[in-house]
């Protein structure tokens, strides 16, 4: 199996699960933050789309649920905070990124480098898609260099994360919130 770095967009235009959707996005530059947010709420999904992780079953993509991307100058991360439709957070989806950019329609986009953070509410969290970030070194598809750049960016966060010092985790509803605003204006 070869593995092939994927580039994902904040917006996550063209994944036909999405049949309707908003999305608005902003740029901030702050004590607290400074890169871009997007919020991308899922009006209506072709299919509910559930997962099982840690002893849970939930859904991360279904109607009225709501996708806040944070993706920091400069990082090599991207948060994703999903939403249920009562607005409570149901995980924390931590990218570990090779490079970040902004398309030519300015929408945030990121190479994703294989391993993953999954944070949830009740402070569990998983480290996902080892064997992937093991198997992209193997195959070449990525480099000894980007392969320690993914450990050390997933290490650095994880240590973050226990000490309670990450501080997107806390901005999430606060992020969420200013890009609702934006919607609310905008329609």
């Amino acid at each position: 199996m070869i593995l092939k770095m994927k580039r994902k967009t904040a917006d996550r235009e063209g994944w036909k699960r999405i049949l309707k959707r908003s999305y608005a996005q902003e740029y901030l530059d702050n004590d607290a933050f400074t890169g871009h947010i997007g919020l991308l709420q899922l009006h209506k999904v072709a299919e509910p789309l559930q997962i099982d992780m840690a002893g849970r079953r939930f859904a991360i993509a279904d109607n009225g649920q709501m996708w806040l991307h944070q993706v920091p100058d400069g990082a090599h991360h991207v948060v994703t905070t999903m939403f249920d439709a009562e607005g409570r957070i149901t995980q924390w989806y931590v990218d570990i990124c090779l490079r970040i950019g902004l398309s030519e329609a300015g929408v945030p986009w990121f190479d994703d480098l294989f391993l993953d953070l999954v944070a949830f509410p009740d402070g569990e969290v998983v480290v996902k898609d080892t064997d992937e970030l093991q198997a992209a070194l193997d195959a070449g598809t990525i480099t000894q260099a980007e392969y320690d750049l993914a450990w050390t960016e997933a290490n650095r966060l994880l240590a973050a994360i226990k000490n309670r010092e990450f501080t997107l985790f806390k901005l999430s509803h606060v992020h969420k919130d200013i890009l609702i605003e934006k919607m609310l204006t905008t329609d």
